[in-house]
C-alpha cells in the first residue's frame, strides 16, 4: 500500500509553529528555509542467472538554513519534530549572527508540473520486477552464443519534498525516478569485451520494464560489446574528433557546464570568470541548461530552494550570456536565481548545479560531418572522465569509437581517451549536426560530495585538434 502524502508542515512540524521558529532563526539574515524530505529507493540486481541483491532504503528529515552574505548556517536532523527544529534553528543562527541582513525576494510562484507523481516503487509488484529481470537475462543470453554473462538492474525511487520559507511561502513536490540497465560480456577466441545500455527518467516503472524497452537495451548492450570485440588499439596524437549525439554531451557537462555554475564564477575559480558578454565558443554554438523538459532525469518543477526551473541560455552563438545560479550566489552577483539551487538530500545545503545541459543542434548533415574528417576518430560512447573545474582540463574514456581516415569510417578502436580543455574545445568546434538528441536518462553529477541526477544532450559535433590518447602510434 502506498504511503500517505508527505505533509510535514501539517503534522510533525505544524505550519504556524515551524514558521515562527524559522523566522526567529533568520531574523537579520538575507535568506533561509526549511527543506523537509521523505525519500524511498529500491534497487534489484540480477547477475549470473540469479537475483544477486535486493535493497530498499527509506529516510526522512529536514534541513534548516539561514543565509547572510557569503555565510550560511545549516543544521539538519532525521527527526521531524519541533524540538529538533528548535535545536537546528539555534545552530543555524550562530553562523549568521544578529541584524544587518537585506531580505531577499521570495521565489515566484509556478503552476507548472514537469513530471507526474506516480510511485515507481509501489506501482509494480515486487515479484513482477524479479520476473522481469529473469526475462531480461534469458532474452539477452538467447541473442548470441558468445554472451557469457548478463547483468541487469531495476532501480526506482520517490523523493517527496516540502519547502517552507520565512515569508510564508510553502511548496511541495513529488519527484519519481526509475531506470533499467542491461550489461553483457561476450567472449570469442579467448577475448572478452563488455557492452552496456540503460536509461529512464522521472517516470513510473511501467515503461522501462516493458518488454519492448528492455529488449532494445539488451540488443544495444550486445551491439556495443560485439563492436568492442573487433576493436583495434586506439591511435594516439592530436587529431580531429567527431562526437556522436546524445550521451557524448557528458563531455560538455563536465568540461564546460561546471565552469558556468555561479559559485565558481563569483569566486573567480572558473576558467569562464569575468568573460560575460565575450566570445567563448565558435560561432553557432549555443548551450542551454533546461530543467523544464518533461519527465527528464535532470528536470525539476522547482529547485531545492523553491525557485521554478527554467530554460537558461548560457552560451548564445558563441557568446557567454548567462550562468546557473542558486539564490545566494545570484544575490551576491547582483542577478536572478535561475532554478539551479540543488542538494542531494535534506542533509545537504543547496548550491548551483546543472539540470539538463544541452548544446543545440546546427544545420549540418551528420554523415557529411564524419565524411569531412581527414584523420581522426568518431566517438559515440563515453565512460568515465576527470575534469579540473578551475581550468576545464579533461580526460574522458571512449566506450565506442571508430577510426576515420579521408572521410571513411574504419575499424572500431579500443582504449581511446580524449584529452583537452573545455574552453579550447568550444572554440575549436567546426561543425554542428542537425541531429541533436538527449541522453537515454542515466546521468549523475558529483560536486562537493553531493550527487544529483542530471541530463545531457548534443548533436554530432566536430572538434579540431583534440589530443587522443591510445596505445597505437
Amino acid at each position: 500500500m502506498a504511503e500517505s502524502p508527505f505533509r510535514p508542515f501539517e503534522h510533525d512540524l505544524p505550519l504556524d509553529e515551524a514558521l515562527a521558529v524559522l523566522r526567529d532563526a533568520t531574523s537579520g539574515a538575507d535568506d533561509g528555509e526549511i527543506f523537509a524530505e521523505r525519500q524511498r529507493s529500491e534497487l534489484l540486481s540480477f547477475d549470473d542467472g540469479r537475483l544477486r541483491s535486493a535493497s530498499y532504503n527509506a529516510a526522512e528529515g529536514f534541513g534548516l538554513r539561514a543565509v547572510r552574505g557569503e555565510v550560511s548556517g545549516y543544521a539538519h536532523s532525521t527527526e521531524l519534530s519541533l524540538p529538533a527544529l528548535r535545536r537546528a534553528a539555534e545552530t543555524a543562527r550562530l553562523a549568521v549572527g544578529d541584524g544587518g541582513g537585506t531580505w531577499a525576494d521570495a521565489p515566484r510562484a509556478t503552476n507548472q508540473h514537469r513530471y507526474g507523481d506516480a510511485d515507481p516503487i509501489d506501482g509494480i509488484a515486487f515479484p513482477v520486477k524479479i520476473d522481469t529481470l529473469r526475462e531480461i537475462d534469458a532474452f539477452a543470453r538467447a541473442l548470441d552464443p558468445r554472451i557469457v554473462q548478463v547483468s541487469a538492474t531495476i532501480a526506482a525511487s520517490l523523493q517527496e519534498v516540502a519547502i517552507l520559507r520565512p515569508d510564508g511561502v510553502h511548496l511541495r513536490d513529488t519527484r519519481p525516478m526509475s531506470r533499467v540497465n542491461v550489461s553483457v560480456i561476450v567472449e570469442e577466441n579467448g577475448r572478452r569485451e563488455s557492452g552496456h545500455a540503460g536509461g529512464g527518467g522521472r517516470i513510473g516503472l511501467g515503461g522501462p520494464i516493458s518488454a519492448g524497452d528492455w529488449q532494445d537495451k539488451a540488443r544495444e548492450a550486445l551491439r556495443i560489446a560485439l563492436v568492442n570485440l573487433r576493436a583495434e588499439p586506439a591511435p594516439a596524437g592530436v587529431m580531429e574528433v567527431a562526437l556522436g549525439p546524445g550521451w557524448p554531451g557528458i563531455l560538455l557537462h563536465e568540461a564546460v557546464g561546471h565552469g558556468l555554475e555561479g559559485d565558481f564564477n563569483r569566486k573567480g575559480s572558473s576558467v569562464f570568470a569575468g568573460l560575460m558578454g565575450q566570445r567563448v565558443a565558435a560561432p553557432g554554438v549555443t548551450v542551454v541548461d533546461d530543467g523544464t523538459i518533461a519527465d527528464r532525469r535532470g528536470s525539476l518543477t522547482f529547485d531545492d530552494e523553491g525557485t521554478p526551473s527554467r530554460r537558461n541560455v548560457l552560451i548564445e552563438d558563441g557568446i557567454l550570456v548567462g550562468l546557473m545560479q542558486d539564490r545566494q550566489n545570484a544575490r551576491l552577483m547582483g542577478t536572478e536565481p535561475t532554478g539551479n539551487g540543488r542538494r542531494e538530500s535534506f542533509a545537504h545545503a543547496p548550491m548551483p548545479r546543472m539540470t539538463n545541459t544541452i548544446m543545440l543542434g546546427g544545420d549540418a548533415d551528420p554523415g557529411d560531418i564524419v565524411a569531412g574528417i581527414g584523420d581522426g576518430i568518431w566517438a559515440v560512447g563515453f565512460g568515465g572522465g576527470q575534469v579540473d573545474i578551475t581550468n576545464g582540463k579533461f580526460v574522458f574514456s571512449c566506450t565506442e569509437a571508430y577510426r576515420v581516415r579521408n572521410g571513411r569510417i574504419g575499424a572500431p578502436v579500443k582504449g581511446a581517451t580524449l584529452i583537452g580543455d573545455g574552453a579550447t574545445a568550444l572554440r575549436h568546434i567546426r561543425a554542428l549536426g542537425n541531429d541533436m538528441a538527449l541522453d537515454p536518462g542515466m546521468g549523475n553529477c558529483g560536486k562537493a560530495g553531493q550527487w544529483v541526477p542530471v541530463g545531457v544532450g548534443q548533436p554530432t559535433v566536430l572538434i579540431d585538434g583534440l589530443t587522443v590518447g591510445g596505445s597505437a602510434t
